[in-house]
C-alpha cells in the first residue's frame, strides 16, 4: 500500500509533501535525545521539516505525538525481539543472545553518547505523573514479559531448562536485564562491556 503523504502549503506554488513515518521518526529522535519535557514543538517541527500547524494537523499536540512515537518505537523494537525469540532453529542461549544483541544495536544507534532504550529512557520519567504514558509503558512491558515467558516455556518443554524452572519469574528477570543494559549504556558502559554482561547473565539463566 502506498504511504499517505502530508502536504504543507509553502507560499505560492505546489505544496510540499511529507512522509508521516519519516516525520514521526524525526520527532522520536528529538524526544530520545532531550526527553519528553525537554522537547519543544519548535525543535520537533524543525527536525521533521514541517511547520507547527502542519505538525499539529498530522499528529495532534506534543503529548499525542509522543505517544505515537513511543508506540512506533515499541513496534520496531518488538519486531527485532520477535525475530530472535521465535526462531525455532536457535537454542535458548542463541535466541537470548540474539535478543539482547539486537537491542544493544538499537541502544548504541545514533550519534554521540549511547541513548539506551527510548521507552526506558523517556517514558519511565513521565509515567509517574502521566497515566496515558504509564498505561502504554505497562502494556508493552507486559507483552515483553509474555513473549519471553513463551520462549522459556518452550525451552522447558524441549529439555533446555529444568522442569522446576518458573518461566514467568525467569521472564521478568530476563526483561529486567534488558532494562539494566539500557541504563548502563546511557551511563557510559561500552558495548563490549555490556555484551560480556549479557553473555554472563544468559549463561546463568540457561544454567550453564
Amino acid at each position: 500500500m502506498a504511504q499517505k503523504k502530508i502536504t504543507e502549503s509553502k507560499g505560492r506554488g505546489r505544496p510540499r509533501a511529507y512522509d508521516p513515518q519519516t516525520a514521526l521518526q524525526q520527532a522520536l529522535g528529538v524526544f530520545w535525545n532531550t526527553g519528553y519535557s525537554g522537547a519543544s514543538l519548535d525543535s520537533i517541527a524543525t527536525a521533521a521539516g514541517m511547520n507547527r500547524p502542519s505538525l499539529y494537523a498530522a499528529f495532534g499536540d506534543k503529548h499525542a505525538l509522543y505517544i505515537k512515537a513511543l508506540e512506533q518505537y515499541w513496534e520496531s523494537a518488538s519486531a527485532a525481539m520477535q525475530e530472535a525469540l521465535m526462531d525455532k532453529n536457535l537454542t535458548l542461549k542463541q535466541a537470548l543472545l540474539g535478543f539482547y544483541e539486537g537491542q544493544l544495536s538499537i541502544y548504541f544507534s545514533g550519534e554521540g553518547q549511547p541513548r539506551g532504550c527510548f521507552a526506558i529512557g523517556t517514558a519511565t520519567t513521565e509515567a509517574v505523573e502521566d497515566s496515558a504514558i504509564r498505561e502504554v509503558l505497562a502494556d508493552r512491558l507486559s507483552r515483553l514479559d509474555a513473549d519471553l515467558e513463551t520462549r522459556l516455556r518452550a525451552a522447558v518443554s524441549a529439555g533446555e531448562l529444568k522442569d522446576d524452572v518458573d518461566p514467568a519469574a525467569l521472564a521478568v528477570l530476563a526483561s529486567s536485564l534488558l532494562h539494566s543494559i539500557s541504563i548502563r549504556a546511557r551511563a557510559g558502559k561500552s558495548r563490549t562491556e555490556l555484551t560480556e554482561l549479557v553473555r554472563n547473565a544468559v549463561n546463568v539463566m540457561c544454567g550453564v
